[in-house]
């Protein structure tokens, strides 16, 4: 039996001394006596009664044991052209000088901060002074829109709001203030304090008695030490993207969240404590919760807080030359951005030269990683490109090959096999389990491993509705896919991306995936819309790669000759980019609302509004 096959088992037939044996990573208060309460199930939560501190095990401990002096963070920011290292010890320190200003404003245990900042070195210093006065801080991404804002501030009520004046994003200066003064106007709740970082590129104009800058904030602050919390206290509140009216809060514990993310640094990414970890993503998405901030600095690595873009900053070699300089071990990254470099760079002329020997993995997740993606940068780099899949409500991967544990080979289309903890399910409609190769929707049977969300914030009775109604005992991910012979399993997209096409149920995904082989194909979407005759057909849209053409005729031969008549795709329109949130997935739900001939608003998640704007007549169905 290997490595990964009896790690997995044990967890499954043992989950209490599975993760009884993962906690002795983390320095508790408390330690875990019971490690899983289930006496209010389907509501499950793990250490009960034991306390820690997350700040402490991210920072604290490293220096009492001899890393002080290590890189604990590099702030690498080729938007402004300057890099900064903070070594454990300095981060402490800024850390407790932070927590004690917060504090001197009114922020206790269990309070809320809100924080709206770019990708800085003071926002890690304020998600972990958050933590260390066991404060709940809710991290919303630097330039989203005040509507959006301003339904976090009223769900979360936060006490404080930190924020940066501006953001820098491909060559342009994004003012904050304007958006967060719009929001506190629409917004019910009142905070007692805005902390601002003041940045050369646009100060704010501050509010005199609400706000007061990050400098006047720690003038004269006394450092605060880490307040104990209870492993179920809640560490923080992201609310998922795309929501409209009332938010959706995922709530991460304090305990199981420190157990799994430092399990998954070792065992999953394969990094160990003194290396250097690159998760090319932003702090306001789950993946710059997990593994930006706390993953690495609970194991006691390196990691880099990256202020740029995968192209244009200054061109398509800006992650290989992060990896060089920094000397990254390990890199996380969304498959679009390998996808605009490989657009940018079809053959890889910008690697030349750089010195690649750190890089041993590379791992892409955040939207299904397309054959062709996952072959060029295996190629390229001449590394295992590792697909893993998660969500924002588990906060570490579902599936992946685990390379600390056991290097699986990895196989094009699939994130490879469910991680320990994750007893997954591939059913159909009526709960049964489908056979091997046959498709049906993901679900996770329950109780949910440690790090995964308890609840959502303030409504345990939406979490259960949302996630937990449609199949008894399970939790539904909302994602369809299958699991070959050998257990791997793949991932066909969303559920509602699974369209019916005159009786016959199609995966959109199946044919992006065909699309995307295409030599010409930079990326592609394949969206199902409205028809009279035969309820949905699918519709394709098309970017190429610099230099090469392809007719929309051509593209749909291609798909014809490889899916057969049944896939019904006869319209493929060749545009000039695709619309994406900030995080890199593509916008399929809104372009298919278009298409369908509904006025869709521009979510606030857009990276590029220009982009969706430019495909409305594209999409909009013709009369």
């Amino acid at each position: 039996m290997g490595a990964y096959r009896e790690a997995y088992e044990r967890s499954i037939t043992n989950p209490t001394g599975f993760w009884r044996d993962a906690a002795t990573a983390i320095d508790w208060i408390e330690p875990p006596d019971r490690i899983l309460d289930d006496s209010e199930a389907p509501i499950f939560r793990w250490f009960p009664g034991a306390t820690l501190n997350t700040c402490h095990n991210a920072l604290d401990r490293h220096v009492q044991n001899g890393r002080g002096d290590q890189t604990a963070l590099i702030h690498d920011s080729p938007a402004t052209g300057v890099v900064r290292t903070f070594t454990y010890r300095e981060l402490r320190d800024e850390v407790a000088l932070f927590a004690g200003a917060l504090r001197r404003l009114g922020v206790d245990r269990g309070d809320r901060v809100v924080i709206y900042m770019a990708m800085v070195p003071e926002a890690v210093v304020a998600m972990l002074a958050c933590a260390r006065l066991g404060a709940v801080h809710s991290v919303v991404f630097g330039g989203f829109g005040a509507r959006e804002l301003a339904a976090r501030i009223d769900d979360a009520q936060p006490r404080v709001i930190v924020a940066s004046s501006c953001g820098l994003e491909a060559g342009r200066v994004v003012p904050y203030q304007p958006m967060l003064d719009a929001a506190l106007a629409e917004a019910a709740h009142t905070p007692t304090h805005c902390v601002i970082l003041q940045r050369p590129q646009a100060p704010a104009t501050l509010l005199p008695g609400r706000d007061l800058t990050w400098t006047d904030a720690v003038a004269g602050a006394e450092p605060a030490g880490c307040v104990p919390v209870s492993a179920t206290d809640p560490l923080y509140i992201l609310y998922t993207s795309g929501t409209t009216g009332r938010p959706k809060g995922v709530v991460r514990d304090n305990g199981g969240h420190a157990v799994a993310v430092a399990w998954s640094m070792e065992n999953i990414f394969g990094v160990r404590a003194g290396e250097v970890f690159w998760a090319a993503s932003d702090v306001g998405w789950v993946v710059g919760h997990s593994y930006i901030v706390y993953g690495p600095l609970l194991l006691g690595a390196t990691t880099v807080l990256y202020e740029g873009k995968p192209v244009g900053t200054p061109d398509a070699g800006a992650f290989w030359r992060v990896v060089e300089q920094h000397r990254v071990a390990a890199m996380f990254t969304a498959p679009t951005a390998i996808r605009a470099v490989r657009k940018e760079d079809p053959e890889g002329k910008l690697l030349s030269g750089r010195d690649m020997s750190s890089l041993r993995l590379l791992f892409l997740a955040g939207e299904r990683l397309d054959t062709r993606t996952y072959e060029w940068a295996g190629e390229l780099l001449g590394i295992p490109v590792i697909d893993n899949w998660w969500q924002t409500e588990t906060g570490w991967p579902i599936a992946a090959s685990p390379r600390g544990l056991e290097a699986l080979p990895t196989r094009p289309g699939s994130p490879s096999v469910p991680m320990p903890g994750y007893r997954v399910r591939v059913v159909a409609p009526d709960g049964s389990d489908v056979e091997p190769g046959r498709e049906g929707a993901i679900v996770l049977d329950l109780p949910l491993p440690p790090g995964c969300l308890p609840t959502l914030w303030r409504d345990d009775e939406r979490y259960v509705r949302s996630y937990l109604s449609a199949f008894q005992g399970a939790y539904l991910t909302g994602d369809g896919g299958m699991f070959d012979a050998d257990g791997y399993l793949y991932v066909l997209g969303r559920t509602d991306d699974v369209i019916n096409v005159a009786g016959h149920r199609l995966s959109t995904g199946s044919m992006e995936e065909v699309l995307a082989a295409h030599p010409a194909v930079a990326e592609c979407a394949v969206i199902a819309v409205a028809d009279e005759l035969k309820g949905q057909v699918p519709r394709g849209l098309v970017v190429l790669r610099d230099g090469d053409a392809a007719s929309p005729a051509e593209l749909v031969a291609w798909v014809r000759e490889r899916l057969g008549p049944v896939a019904a795709l006869r319209r493929i329109d060749v545009v000039a980019a695709l619309p994406k949130t900030r995080s890199g997935k593509i916008l399929r739900g809104t372009m298919r609302g278009i298409a369908d001939g509904r006025d869709e608003p521009v979510p606030a998640t857009i990276e590029n509004p220009a982009v969706l704007d430019a495909l409305r007549p594209v999409l909009r169905p013709r009369r």
